[in-house]
């Protein structure tokens, strides 16, 4: 059994407002010696992903420019969930608008906690066994997607070589290969 204590809060506040996110400030005291800490969270609206699978295996990828990497990075669909709309609504909405892939069928991998050191909000996480092409992908001004069909048996090579490197990605994708691969 865990002894580990949690941190009694006395106050927080928002600091900055980023948009997509608000960075809060928090002042706790430890439970070991009583002493006060500041510490800093990330607050965000829920996040969702999406395995998309063809009917002949294939995972419906997208390459994707992300601005905190600076770079192009291979990963599946995902991103916030609205509010009022329920994660797996989410991650259909999201593999339509990015892809162009409808899903029907949706299974749950799991929920996902970014990194509890400093982020609240979770990673809700959804495999579509039969994606179906229905239309053109819908994107943004501010997001550009090129869809890459790839066979289910290569994502493990890509894995660990790093060619898909996107944190959050890796785990919902080895959460399915574990289930489902």
């Amino acid at each position: 059994m865990a002894r580990v204590k949690p941190w009694r809060e006395l106050s927080r506040e928002a600091v900055a407002d980023c948009r997509i996110f608000t960075v809060e400030r928090s002042l706790a005291v430890s439970p070991v010696d009583q002493s006060e800490r500041e510490y800093f969270r990330v607050l965000s609206g829920d996040w969702v992903q999406i395995v998309p699978v063809t009917e002949d295996g294939q995972v419906v990828m997208v390459h994707q420019y992300r601005h905190g990497s600076s770079s192009v990075v291979l990963e599946i669909p995902g991103g916030f969930v609205d509010p009022g709309e329920a994660p797996a609504d989410a991650a259909a909405r999201e593999c339509r608008e990015e892809t162009g892939y409808a899903a029907t069928t949706m299974h749950s991998l799991g929920t996902i906690n970014p990194n509890p050191a400093i982020h609240r909000h979770h990673l809700h996480a959804f495999y579509a066994p039969d994606v179906t092409l229905a239309g053109r992908i819908e994107n943004t001004a501010s997001e550009q997607t090129e869809v890459e069909l790839v066979p289910v048996e290569r994502l493990p090579a890509l894995l660990r070589a790093g060619r898909i490197d996107h944190g959050l990605v890796v785990a919902t994708l080895w959460r399915f290969l574990a289930d489902y691969g």
